[in-house]
């Protein structure tokens, strides 16, 4: 809990330390971690990941393998909370460089591999896992050609099983290269928000910085036989002759028991023109650019072009409504009011209190605490604030906002349930359940995600200490702000309704059709915003690329948000028209069925688009994801929808004259 507090007084810090020097700053970097020269012959350290699959997606630590350790030991870096929930472990490794040095070194020689080292071996070779290396905070980058098409990875795999052969080979030698960028800068502010925290460097004018900076790192992977008697007389960091990754199978290095590996590396420095700010571009080049901005551009367009005409039919309808009814004398009223059907005759009925108008007002204010993370997330996202050098930021920051924006969710929930009920009774119950209800709901699934984890000895379970800490975290920062806005929604004014609710209600003529039917087929609508960036989005997820195009997804949630209103008001106002007052829980559903969509788009892309995922366990992990992922969508466009119709309805019979 020390840690949020601390990053935040560094950033308040470093705020108002640019503030205070903008007149003499030439200039300053935002996103990412901040800038580090080294000199020649300055050690460089990587680092290692966990072991990441696109078949299993269970992460597994780095030296669950029999790989060289570090002189000094293994040691952990410091992670934070979105790091941990994401998997990652990150570690220290036997790699390290000399800066602007070439060099090609001998690292050690495994003893005799045991039957479960084989077994594991293999089991993760040909589960197609990736070694995960970082330097100066850059992933390690491997090119491929795959029929004629050069493809980018992040990583290495840890070997590969030949087509045709049921042998399979480890890498055990490995060649870096590490593109650097001289650098020489006077009265530069550089502001940096990566891994080590908030930092400020600052040169004077009398003070020159020079050095190289890191702008690229890539990685060969080789698998070469070895002598390991004659390679146990080296000692780690001792100098080997340069070698070529061979080509035939007899001079590659087999996975089998009782063999011992020889590891190596070599290192290649190579000047680059590519400056330290654009040093992730390379990462962030999305596959398909040119379909992800048609289809998005297409998709506004069609949806714009739909909302419009259902919108202006929709105000073209009322206002005639309205101006028809409005126009007559309280005789003539009253006589149409015995001959015409419509909205105008629930009139009585319409602010009749719903069906569990508890669970309602719960699921509205959720839904303000998702929606009000979601968008605040994504505006700082679009702006640079959380690049994809700062690891797990995203997530962190997605927790962070979600838990102080319970004060607006106690708000919102307690202040539509006094509406409903007519009084505060009862609005700490309302409160508890709001703070329970989603989190609750999250709990119980990670909860049985956790023990598969725990089954498999994957990093990517989330440590006992952890749950400690969200508990922590959703007790004292969550709750007690929800019965904040709870208390807050107690004083604040109470919504009136314009007219007086019948003491018998009404009753609702039968339909040829179940009005569930139009509520889902109104989710249909929402879902075609989005579902071209929810491809995007799942692609990022699930098969470990970047994704950063969240100005479009920023345009995408706004335009979202326009059409769960539109959508949820002109059902609404179908549902009077038909003199059905049992409007409440069909205006949240009308949008909030999007969310079936994205659910069933989600096992589609497990299907069709994930063939490579194997086993149930992996099946499992990811419907239980995606579970999670379509309540919270429901919740946030269920919580659009309502609200746009309880003001139009408001609206709507506040207009009218009722004697």
């Amino acid at each position: 809990m020390a840690l949020p507090s601390i990053f935040k007084r560094k950033y308040w810090a470093a705020f108002v330390y640019l503030v205070l020097v903008s007149n003499i700053c030439n200039g300053f970097y935002l996103p990412g971690t901040y800038m580090h020269t080294y000199t020649t012959g300055e050690v460089l350290y990587v680092k290692v990941n966990s072991l990441t699959s696109i078949e299993t997606e269970l992460p597994f630590s780095y030296y669950s393998l029999p790989y060289c350790h570090p002189q000094g030991g293994i040691k952990k870096s410091a992670e934070n909370l979105g790091e941990l929930l994401l998997g990652d472990q990150i570690d220290n490794s036997p790699y390290r460089f000399k800066m602007n040095v070439n060099e090609s070194l001998y690292l050690c020689t495994t003893p005799p591999l045991s039957e479960h080292e084989v077994k594991l071996l293999k089991q993760r070779t040909r589960d197609l896992y990736q070694v995960n290396v970082i330097l100066d905070n850059l992933p390690a980058l491997r090119y491929a050609t795959q029929n004629g098409v050069r493809i980018q990875w992040t990583g290495f795999p840890v070997g590969y099983t030949p087509l045709g052969s049921e042998n399979d080979y480890i890498i055990n030698h490995l060649k870096f290269k590490v593109f650097i960028h001289e650098y020489e800068g006077a009265g530069v502010q550089i502001i940096g928000t990566g891994e080590e925290g908030m930092g400020v460097i600052s040169e004077a004018d009398k003070k020159k910085a020079s050095g190289y900076e890191i702008v690229g790192f890539e990685v060969i992977p080789c698998s070469i036989k070895y002598d390991p008697d004659k390679m146990e007389k080296h000692h780690m960091y001792d100098s080997i002759e340069p070698t070529s990754c061979p080509s035939e199978l007899d001079k590659a290095q087999i996975i089998r028991q009782q063999e011992r590996v020889s590891f190596t590396y070599e290192v290649e420095f190579e000047k680059s023109n590519t400056r330290w700010p654009s040093r992730w571009d390379a990462y962030l080049k999305m596959e398909g650019a040119r379909v992800h901005w048609f289809s998005i551009l297409n998709s506004l367009m069609v949806i714009f072009f739909l909302a419009g005409i259902v919108f202006v039919i929709f105000l073209r309808t009322v206002r005639r409504d309205l101006t028809r009814y409005e126009e007559l004398d309280k005789e003539t009223q009253a006589q149409m009011n015995e001959e015409l059907s419509g909205w105008k005759l629930v009139v009585g009925d319409v602010f009749r209190e719903p069906n569990h108008s508890k669970l309602l007002s719960v699921m509205v204010g959720d839904g303000v605490q998702i929606l009000g993370m979601s968008v605040v997330t994504i505006v700082f996202a679009a702006f640079g604030f959380m690049s994809p050098a700062s690891r797990g930021m995203l997530l962190t920051g997605m927790i962070l906002l979600y838990l102080f924006l319970g004060i607006a969710a106690g708000y919102a929930g307690v202040r539509l349930w006094r509406t409903i009920k007519g009084t505060s009774e009862g609005w700490r119950s309302v409160s508890w359940s709001i703070a329970s209800f989603f989190p609750g709901i999250v709990f119980v699934i990670l909860t049985a995600l956790n023990f598969i984890l725990w089954g498999s000895n994957s990093t990517g379970a989330i440590p006992i200490s952890l749950y400690f800490v969200l508990l922590s975290l959703w007790f004292c920062i969550s709750v007690p702000l929800t019965l904040l806005g709870g208390f807050l929604g107690t004083r604040a004014e109470p919504i009136q309704y314009p007219v007086r609710t019948n003491q018998i209600p009404r009753e609702i003529p039968a339909r040829k059709y179940p009005s569930w039917l139009l509520v889902l087929g109104a989710g249909t609508l929402p879902f075609g915003t989005l579902f071209i960036e929810l491809f995007f989005i799942l692609s990022s997820i699930w098969l470990g690329r970047f994704y950063y195009v969240f100005g479009f997804l920023l345009i995408v949630l706004l335009l979202l948000v326009v059409v769960c209103a539109e959508v949820s008001v002109v059902l609404t106002y179908m549902h009077l028209c038909v003199e059905d007052w049992m409007w409440w829980w069909k205006a949240f559903y009308a949008s909030g069925s999007v969310a079936l969509y994205v659910f069933l788009y989600s096992i589609n892309y497990l299907v069709f688009d994930l063939k490579s995922l194997s086993g149930p366990v992996s099946a499992i992990l990811y419907l239980g994801y995606s579970l999670i992922m379509a309540i919270a969508v429901m919740l946030a466009t269920g919580t659009i929808g309502f609200l746009t119709s309880f003001y139009f309805v408001h609206y709507l019979f506040s207009s009218v004259k009722i004697d």
